[in-house]
């Protein structure tokens, strides 16, 4: 599908276009629809949760769903984040303390630490040439510190969903915190990161 008959066919399924400078630069860093279109509905469903429009939140999430089985390989944890965010909105209707969406989740989520080890990590935008001289010399070393903290995003996710439900649960900030910490490259540091943190927040 073209980037002209994908514009016509956005905006009356999701209602945004793709017409955006960041769509662009995701295509060209080598994204696919799929990846484009999962993220852009994700940050739509939770947003419509903020703002208390229950009916078009689960709407968006079941779109995301489809999107993710047909564009995502079986373990991508990508898929996790849509059924954790499922089991969250089953815990807040009382229909279930444990649910089949979390057990699901947590068995997909086994797979989060071979891809955060597999990531491709993109040069990052540097304010100052003093910057990209340090980042190219230190490498790895930069890496290795990313990876550790995506590790903790990703501990934090399935503290999350071990114990949804839970009044005494953990509280972590997930959604909240995408638009601070969101990659401004396309690479595979931002589809891991929306994996982690694309999720409703515990009511405090």
């Amino acid at each position: 599908m073209n980037f002209m008959t994908m514009n016509m066919f956005v905006p009356h399924i999701l209602g945004f276009k793709l017409s955006s400078a960041d769509w662009t630069a995701a295509r060209r860093s080598g994204w696919s629809w799929g990846d484009i279109l999962w993220e852009s509905t994700m940050v739509s469903a939770l947003e419509a949760h903020q703002d208390n429009h229950p009916a078009r939140s689960q709407r968006l999430f079941q779109r995301a769903n489809i999107i993710a089985k047909l564009w995502f390989a079986p373990s991508d944890i990508r898929h996790a984040t849509i059924l954790v965010n499922f089991a969250k909105l089953q815990a807040c209707q009382r229909l279930h303390k444990t649910n089949k969406f979390q057990l699901q989740a947590l068995n997909i989520w086994q797979h989060a630490p071979e891809q955060i080890k597999l990531m491709q990590i993109a040069p990052r935008t540097r304010s100052s040439l003093f910057h990209l001289r340090m980042e190219a010399l230190h490498r790895d070393t930069f890496h290795d510190n990313f990876r550790r903290r995506f590790m903790n995003f990703a501990r934090e996710f399935q503290e999350t969903c071990t114990h949804i439900g839970e009044v005494n649960g953990p509280r972590h900030r997930h959604f909240s915190r995408w638009k601070g910490e969101k990659p401004t490259v396309f690479d595979d540091t931002r589809k891991i990161l929306a994996a982690c943190l694309l999720v409703i927040d515990q009511d405090k």
